[in-house]
């Protein structure tokens, strides 16, 4: 199974597919069907979020390993410092090493529901680059992604800080940065640029989420601190009745901003596919990734 750090090499560019672990036998059912869709486009890897608060984390490697077993198709676990000793974590590693998982989007993770600020278990870690430095001692053969905030991360206090959690996580080992969704190409390129200047040189791959209901990315938006342009928002807005229009304007805008992405030479683009392949399917046979 390919690793994270074996990617976008030599001018390649690689689609991926993020999707997050169901709560019930249907979701399950709909995730598979949805996976045997989109992993006909050929990911460089599927990656599976770990629930707030820690709450799907044996799941996720369940998921992980039979994504890379029935489909096979390399797995990135998400993997988070939230409610965790650092041997609790070493022991969830071992456990996802001897699974197969190569991959860990290494993330430090929300507060638990009811925590409204992030406070570390004891004995635990605070930050992200401190969980990176933690694969890359006890596991220094993983491929390791971390998260890039283009609009600035929710909680930081000024871009600069921001930037400077960024190059830790880079610094401490971290193969390739994974941005958080993004509506506006323009803070894309300022965040690429900011990059360089401070010395963060592993690929950044953009993250991309196809717009289709618009009160879900309204709430998505909000939460992640993630903008919509306002001509964009407009056209949402007028077809908040219609479920159809919301997804084609959705798509489309999707379609054009990955286009763009393209042509300025991104090394790849991340989709968070929400456990459904229709306006992922779309997107990518517009692009010319064409199922196999």
């Amino acid at each position: 199974m390919t690793r994270i750090s074996e990617l976008y090499q030599s001018g390649t560019f690689d689609l991926s597919v993020e999707i997050f672990p169901p709560k019930s036998e249907k979701g399950d059912a709909n995730l598979f069907k949805t996976l045997e869709e989109l992993i006909g486009y050929q990911p460089a890897f599927v990656s599976c979020t770990y629930g707030a608060g820690g709450s799907t984390s044996k799941r996720t490697i369940e998921l992980c390993k039979i994504i890379q077993e029935r489909f096979q198709t390399s797995a990135t676990a998400h993997f988070t410092c939230v409610v965790s000793t650092r041997e609790e974590l070493i022991e969830w590693l071992k456990n996802a090493s001897e699974a197969g998982i190569n991959n860990i989007m290494a993330l430090r993770g929300d507060p638990p529901e009811g925590q409204e600020t992030f406070i570390p278990a004891d004995g635990g870690l605070r930050y992200a680059n401190e969980l990176v430095a933690l694969i890359r001692e006890h596991f220094p053969k993983m491929g390791i992604g971390v998260a890039g905030y283009p609009e600035v991360h929710p909680d930081a206090v000024d871009a600069k800080t921001d930037l400077a959690n960024l190059k830790r996580k880079v610094d401490a080992g971290a193969d390739a940065v994974y941005t958080q969704l993004f509506f506006n190409n323009s803070c894309f390129h300022d965040f690429r640029e900011r990059c360089v200047q401070a010395g963060i040189h592993c690929p950044i791959i953009p993250g991309i989420m196809p717009i289709t209901e618009f009160k879900r990315i309204q709430r998505i938006t909000a939460m992640c601190n993630s903008t919509l342009p306002v001509e964009l928002k407009s056209k949402l807005e007028s077809v908040q009745d219609d479920s159809t229009a919301q997804f084609e304007i959705g798509v489309e805008y999707a379609i054009k901003q990955c286009q763009e992405l393209i042509d300025d030479g991104v090394p790849g683009i991340h989709f968070y596919a929400l456990n459904r392949s229709p306006a992922c399917k779309r997107i990518f046979e517009a692009l010319g990734f064409h199922k196999r």
